[in-house]
Parts: C-alpha cells; sequence; structure tokens
C-alpha cells in the first residue's frame, strides 16, 4: 500500500508542477514527491521538509504552527504564511485529506512562485487543483481504510490484554486469527505511557474506533502488528499505548525498542501541557518499556504487564529510559506489582514530606551505591562528613538503623515506590 500512496503523491507533484509531501494526522511521513529535477534544492532552502523527509516527522513547533490554521477541519486548501519562530521559513499550501468528513492527513506544497497563481477561494475552477483535491480524495479512501483494518486489529488487541482470565483464550483466538502466522511467530509487547487517546476535537469519533489515534504510516514504519489506547492502567487513570511487535527472534528485541522510540515521537505521547489561554502541541514526558519477548499469544497479558511496569520505571528513574526493558529495571520488578496508590512505610513517612526531599535523595542515592560512602557521596557532590550529617538526620527522622539490613531495605524500597508513584 506504501507504494500506492507514491504513485498518488507524484500524481499531485505533477499536476500542481511542485513538489508533494504527504503526512498522517499526527504528522508522520507516507510519501514525498519531486518535480523536474528540483527537490535537491527545494530540500536545501526548505529544513522542515528536509526534516520532514529525513526524520520522517515534523517537529512540535512546526505541528502547533500549522494546526493552529485549522487544517484539522479545513474542506477546502489553505494558505500557511511562514514562521521562523517555529522553524516555518518558507509559507505551505496544505491540501486536506480526508473521506467522509474525517481528516486522515495532509498533503503539503510550497507555497513559491510556482504556486502563485492558484486561486484556493475556488479550487475547483482550476483544473490542476481540482485535479489535486481529486487525489487527495483517493488518499483519504485508502488511509480511511487502512485506519479501519488497524482498528479491528486494535479492538481485537486490547479485548486479550484486558479480558477476565475465564474470557482470555476466546480473545487470544480471533487475535490469532486476525493477524495469521505472525500471531504464533516471535512478537513483543510495547507500552507507551502516558498516551492521549484522543486529538483536538478532530475526527474523535475515528480517533476512538481507532483506538490508538496513532498514524497509520508510524504503525507500518514500526513494524507494528496492532496497537491499541488502553483506558484507566496508569496510577492516576490516564491510558497507555499497548503495541505488539514483530520479531525476528525472541532474543533479538532490537525492533521492539525501535518501535517503541518512534511511538515515543507521536504526538499522542505523554500529557498536553497548558501554555495561555488553549493546550499546547508539546507533549509532556512520556516512556515506554518493553516486556520480555515471547513466541506467539499464549502470555501476551504477562508481556503487557511487564512493558507496562518497564515504562512506569523508565518515568519515574530516567538514567533507564525513555526506553526501558523489563529485563533491566531491577527492583522496579517487584514494585510495579504493588497496588496503585499503596501507602508508604510510616517510618519512612516523614522523610517523604517536601521539607526533607534533599535528605530522601541522600538516602537514596547512598543505598544505590550499596552504603559505599565515598561513591555516594562524589555522586552526590559532597563532602563525606556531610553525607555522614545528612544519613544521621536520616535516622533521627525514620527511627532506622542504616547499619542493619533489614532497615536499608525497608528504606530503599519505600523510596523507590515513592519515586514510582510520583513519576
Amino acid at each position: 500500500m506504501r507504494g500506492e500512496y507514491q504513485q498518488l503523491v507524484d500524481e499531485i507533484s505533477a499536476a500542481l508542477g511542485a513538489p508533494a509531501t504527504l503526512e498522517d494526522r499526527d504528522f508522520a511521513l507516507i510519501a514525498f514527491g519531486a518535480h523536474g529535477g528540483d527537490d535537491d534544492l527545494e530540500l536545501t532552502m526548505d529544513p522542515v521538509r528536509t526534516r520532514s523527509i529525513l526524520q520522517r516527522r515534523s517537529t512540535a513547533a512546526v505541528r502547533a504552527w500549522f494546526e493552529a490554521f485549522g487544517i484539522a477541519r479545513a474542506q477546502t486548501p489553505l494558505r500557511i504564511p511562514p514562521d521562523p519562530a517555529a522553524g516555518v521559513f518558507k509559507g505551505r499550501i496544505c491540501l486536506p485529506v480526508r473521506h467522509r468528513g474525517v481528516v486522515h492527513g495532509y498533503v503539503w506544497l510550497l507555497d513559491d512562485e510556482h504556486l502563485a497563481g492558484l486561486d484556493l477561494a475556488v479550487p475547483f475552477a482550476d483544473p490542476r487543483l481540482a485535479q489535486a483535491m481529486e487525489t487527495a480524495a483517493r488518499i483519504g479512501a485508502l488511509l480511511a481504510a487502512e485506519a479501519r483494518a488497524g482498528a479491528e486489529l486494535g479492538e481485537l488487541l486490547r479485548d486479550l490484554l484486558t479480558a477476565r482470565p475465564g474470557g482470555r483464550e476466546a480473545a487470544r483466538g480471533a487475535l490469532r486469527e486476525a493477524l495469521g502466522p505472525a500471531a504464533d511467530g516471535p512478537l513483543a509487547v510495547v507500552a507507551v505511557a502516558p498516551w492521549r487517546m484522543t486529538g483536538d476535537g478532530e475526527g474523535e469519533g475515528e480517533t476512538e474506533r481507532a483506538g490508538d489515534g496513532t498514524g497509520s504510516a508510524l504503525a507500518a514504519q514500526s513494524g507494528v502488528a496492532a496497537m491499541c489506547a488502553v483506558p484507566g492502567v496508569l496510577p492516576d487513570g490516564s491510558a497507555a499505548l499497548a503495541a505488539l511487535i514483530r520479531l525476528r527472534a525472541t532474543a533479538s528485541p532490537a525492533p521492539a525498542r525501535t518501535a517503541a522510540d518512534r511511538l515515543l515521537r507521536s504526538p499522542r505521547a505523554g500529557r498536553r501541557v497548558a501554555s495561555g489561554p488553549s493546550e499546547s502541541a508539546y507533549p509532556g514526558l512520556a516512556a515506554a518499556g518493553v516486556g520480555t519477548p515471547r513466541r506467539g499469544l499464549t502470555e501476551a497479558h504477562v508481556a503487557w504487564a511487564e512493558a507496562l511496569g518497564a515504562a512506569r520505571a523508565a518515568a519515574a528513574e530516567r538514567r533507564l529510559g525513555p526506553v526501558a526493558e523489563w529485563a533491566g529495571i531491577g527492583p522496579y520488578r517487584v514494585l510495579t506489582g504493588l497496588a496503585a496508590g499503596h501507602a508508604a512505610d510510616p517510618a519512612v513517612l516523614p522523610l517523604l514530606e517536601g521539607a526533607h526531599t534533599e535528605l530522601a535523595r541522600t538516602a537514596e542515592v547512598y543505598l544505590d551505591c550499596a552504603g559505599q560512602a565515598g561513591r555516594a557521596a562524589a555522586a552526590l557532590g559532597i563532602h563525606r562528613q556531610t553525607l555522614y550529617y545528612r544519613l544521621g538526620r536520616v535516622e533521627q527522622l525514620t527511627g532506622l538503623d542504616l547499619d542493619d539490613g533489614e532497615g536499608r531495605l525497608l528504606l530503599h524500597m519505600t523510596l523507590k515506590a515513592a519515586r514510582l508513584e510520583q513519576a
């Protein structure tokens, strides 16, 4: 299907006499066309197009600038002026790619002398623009069909991951039938958390049916067999994305890490952050986890729990991420299995108060360093005597003896659990 998109984009480039670029509604690159040998010049003169082609994605600042002009609601072509502050040095013409009232992507053209004569107010009066819009509609139909197929697989995956034990076998059988031979091959489950389930009002019904909000182009590039958003799985009630990734072998999880990295670049990864009167398109921090690779779907629900735990650990301990594998998160393998919102041990509660943040961090680093004062002092950038003073204060606040193994274990695990809850 990727070849069909390329052919259609080339048709638009030929009709308008200018290079066109096709992105899905999450600004992941699908195809780009050249015209008349000028593509190298255009790449040199326009860094946004260069970045989109080389990195397969636009930046958050570029997306915010384009979305501010209502491209997700547009029915006809739009002219968008340049914005050097966002890195957009040349204006654009945007052809919305729609199907049955839902936007599925955008065709972009540089608004230069080649297109100066286009009258966008009456797009179908110009035969060149009319032909381009007709081709964009064909692209929209293809993207819609691809999204429906992905939505069906996503719903089956979500059914499997959230099914109660009694209904798990039926859900597994349905997904196995839909995936075909790939269902019995080596697979990994990736979690991206948090994940926003809907966009900014554009085509929200379609987005909810798709269940993931991620463009089909990104899925295809990432080797995703199926993916879905799973609501309410994080301690604060937020959703996470689950993606089932095909592998060459269970001993080679690299494709899963690559997929996780690409999915983290989606504008739906993370939380929106307030910016003035409205939300900005810059996502808050997100992290990804990879469960232990397995063959087939029998333990997919276990792999999902591992992936979600690894994502939470990566968010809590940035040295583990932004992509963490279950096998590499150490004590968090135990801590992520604890019930959300569990109370901290009463002895450690005083240390978790905001006034004692520095003491808590000192104790955690000291315990991370296996109680080796020299290493801990160096990691904290303080004198060894300062370290001893702070550790004495920790013992006073908690009543724990840091020369006692069980006291150390209780303090260490409680501090890590608190970090996990706050991530």
